[in-house]
């Protein structure tokens, strides 16, 4: 294989003799998921866009680390919960994504490519996730781990910008995507967009507040309840305050992100064959 100064470490950008010569190494590869829904009116809709770049950051640090590491194709439709009520959104079941994404692990485990993470960005895909890696362990020992980014992020953010920003920036619409946007895709992002922070909806048929996606609340007690999100957010927009988002925490978001994503890589492949 030719060196590189910057390695080529998207799988689809590979050519057929690359691909061997790399794939005979049996590299690990992360598998970057998203979702196409609304993040808010100053987001774009295609969170699948930052999975993805983490990925590609993850990937090159731990190259650089001595691991060889490979980005997958990203699998940028999320698996349907919430969000269905976004006009121009896409979104499939999760027994299709559950599908997918077992053959994506079946295509890759049939060439003995067993180093495989999920990099994961939306709360839909989690359940398909867990149905995927938990069928491919069980037929074969395999362990295929998953980093959920954001769930990573909202612990992260305490210890960039403090317990009480942190409490006041976190949410959908809001932290920790629209700082790492404004950082890895700042002309994407419409700061004249970014909406007045608004408090989440009541329930008006039980007339009872909202927790969250999915619950309310009914004398402190947590009461599961089918919504769609636009019935408990504001045009995309949780709890967070996204005037409070800024390029700086997405920048030190990514890197810690990143950094973790190449360790765990590195780990994986120093425990795995």
């Amino acid at each position: 294989m030719a060196s590189y100064t910057t390695p080529k470490v998207h799988m689809g950008t590979l050519t057929g003799d690359e691909g061997r010569a790399i794939y005979a190494q049996n590299p690990v590869i992360l598998l970057p998921m998203g979702s196409h829904e609304d993040q808010g009116p100053h987001a774009p809709m295609g969170d699948y866009l930052l999975a993805e770049k983490i990925a590609e950051l993850a990937a090159l640090k731990a190259t650089e680390m001595g691991t060889p590491t490979l980005v997958a194709p990203v699998v940028p439709f999320g698996g349907a919960d919430y969000f269905g009520a976004m006009i121009g959104g896409i979104s499939i079941s999760e027994a299709t994504l559950t599908s997918v994404i077992g053959d994506m692990f079946s295509s890759l485990h049939r060439h003995k490519l067993t180093r495989l993470i999920v990099i994961n960005g939306h709360g839909g895909n989690v359940g398909p996730i867990q149905v995927a890696t938990r069928a491919v362990h069980r037929a074969t020992g395999m362990l295929i781990p998953s980093l959920y980014l954001w769930r990573i992020g909202y612990g992260l953010l305490p210890g960039i910008v403090g317990a009480e920003k942190s409490k006041a920036v976190s949410g959908h619409g809001s932290d920790p995507l629209t700082s790492i946007g404004m950082h890895l895709f700042p002309e994407l992002i419409r700061p004249d967009m970014i909406p007045q922070a608004l408090p989440i909806k009541r329930n008006l048929a039980l007339d009872l507040p909202y927790l969250s996606l999915g619950a309310v609340n009914f004398e402190g007690a947590e009461i599961g309840l089918p919504t769609e999100y636009d019935e408990v957010y504001n045009k995309g927009v949780a709890k967070g305050d996204p005037n409070l988002c800024s390029a700086e925490t997405g920048l030190a978001l990514t890197r810690q992100l990143t950094d973790l994503c190449a360790r765990f890589a590195v780990h994986f492949a120093s425990k795995t064959v």
